[in-house]
């Protein structure tokens, strides 16, 4: 048995003016062939699961195409055209399979296909025919259209946010599809798109509300005939058609089950939807709040969630800490000039800096001030543990740390960097237990690497492209009504 494993990835943000460009997934991960098993295979990526699960099954992997690329703007048609020319011509030389083994991300977006997983998923099952099985994963940040159920057989979600179970998904996955081609199954699938959006700040799913929605979907599970359920917790950040939430079950060969039980999760999040709607603590009500609490305490800026698209150079919170004059802090701030003028003064050298706020108008003005240069680094680090996104070995690029004259640490990098591991700061002299205050440029994801070191946590509804006030984006395609951007109305999955 032949396996094959294609995998395209991108958390797409409509509300960034720039492009995706093809040279974000080329710095980032744009492989084929045997370049991408050396590349996954022993990551915490759900490729790296279906790699462990198919050689453990002693079935063939042949991996395919994966593409990668940092959440950003939407896709250029000439990146997304090449991106599928190359897909399917490396499909082509991969001979037979048996089964595709999928992973889009869900939240991809390209100006020619607003639903671009939809699409090449689409055009997925169009060259290799109804009968060949396809099975993929979601990362539960996804806009799930009819498109992407149609052409697969069954999708299955992570079911942790931040998602620490990415490479067991890629493992399920796997597994289904060697028992779908061995003929011991019948994958069949169903969804329920009920109309609400889930707020970023209340989707951690070992918290409340979402932990009883997560207990109520593993109860299905007791069920022999039912292969998986799967929570899409949505993103808001996308103004597409399918913006919002929706629920997937997939039995053994019994849809009016697999709509029941899709039904079933659908009203129950409905019949609870007052309690998803977001908790919005402004700049300064968590500053206030920061000086009773267990320190260190970690600020989780939702308007620059780089995980989401965002710059990565908001400065609301760096600028309100610095005017209080609040000491021991640290931030992490992307500034390829600025770490260009670090460089040029030496460790130890002094000068004025702007840092930060440089993108645009909506994420803050540049934090200015005298600063020392503590050290410089090259800002490559590894994770060996399980944590959001699934990879071991990053690069932010050539990095520089500095010490404002109001006691800021500022840690600046040349890529955007995702606060997804303490490993990005301790690499680089930073110990998180020195300071009273850390900014993470991020809502949940940051909280598995965090939690190591911070007694506290606070989310902030700062102003930027991931804002958790979704009253501040102007959207022209998602659905309507949904909840709660509309109110007046009722509904029930039937």
């Amino acid at each position: 048995m032949r396996i094959g494993i294609i995998a395209l990835l991108q958390e797409s943000n409509t509300f960034i003016a720039q492009p995706t460009q093809l040279s974000h997934f080329e710095q980032d991960m744009l492989v084929t062939g045997d370049a991408m098993r050396e590349r996954l295979q022993g990551t915490h990526h759900e490729v790296g699961g279906m790699f462990h699960a198919l050689e453990d099954l002693s079935v063939t992997p042949v991996p395919i195409f994966a593409a990668r690329a940092f959440p950003f703007a939407s896709i250029e048609r000439l990146a997304a055209e090449e991106l599928l020319r190359r897909m399917f011509a490396a499909l082509d030389e991969a001979g037979r399979i048996d089964g595709l083994l999928v992973a889009p991300h869900g939240a991809t977006v390209s100006e020619p296909w607003p639903d671009f997983d939809g699409y090449w998923l689409t055009e997925l099952r169009k060259k290799l025919g109804p009968d060949l099985p396809i099975i993929g994963t979601l990362d539960p940040h996804g806009n799930l259209s009819p498109a992407m159920v149609a052409a697969c057989n069954a999708l299955i979600a992570y079911r942790t946010n931040p998602h620490l179970d990415q490479r067991a998904r890629g493992v399920d996955a796997a597994r289904l599809i060697v028992k779908t081609v061995r003929g011991d199954l019948k994958p069949t699938m169903a969804v329920a798109y009920p109309p609400l959006t889930i707020n970023i700040e209340r989707q951690c799913t070992h918290d409340e509300p979402c932990h009883s929605l997560y207990k109520f979907a593993d109860e299905q599970l007791n069920d022999d005939s039912v292969l998986s359920n799967s929570i899409m917790l949505g993103f808001p950040y996308a103004d597409v058609a399918e913006m919002g939430t929706s629920l997937i079950a997939v039995t053994n060969n019994d849809l009016d089950l697999a709509q029941r039980l899709a039904n079933q999760l659908a009203n129950y999040l409905w019949q609870h939807r007052q309690d998803f709607e977001g908790h919005l603590l402004s700049v300064d009500q968590a500053l206030d709040q920061a000086s009773h609490l267990t320190a260190p305490l970690c600020l989780l800026d939702m308007g620059d969630n780089v995980g989401g698209g965002s710059p990565g150079d908001g400065t609301w919170l760096a600028n309100a800490i610095s005017e209080r004059g609040l000491h021991d802090a640290f931030v992490c701030l992307y500034d390829p000039a600025a770490v260009e003028q670090c460089v040029a003064a030496g460790v130890g050298g002094k000068l004025r800096l702007e840092m930060g706020g440089k993108t645009d108008n909506l994420h803050g003005p540049p934090l200015v001030d005298e600063v020392e240069v503590l050290g410089l680094y090259d800002g490559q680090f590894e994770e060996t543990q399980a944590r959001h996104g699934g990879f071991t070995k990053m690069d932010q690029g050539p990095t520089a740390v500095v010490l404002t004259s109001r006691g800021l640490t500022v840690m600046l990098t040349t890529r955007r960097a995702m606060p997804y591991s303490l490993k990005q700061i301790t690499t680089f002299g930073i110990e998180p237990a020195k300071f009273k205050v850390l900014v993470a440029k991020g809502v949940n994801a940051p909280l598995a690497a965090y939690k190591e070191a911070c007694k506290s946590f606070l989310k902030v509804n700062t102003a930027g492209c991931t804002s958790a006030d979704l009253t501040q984006f102007a959207y022209h395609r998602r659905r309507q009504p949904l909840y709660p951007l509309e109110r007046d109305f009722e509904w029930a999955a039937s």
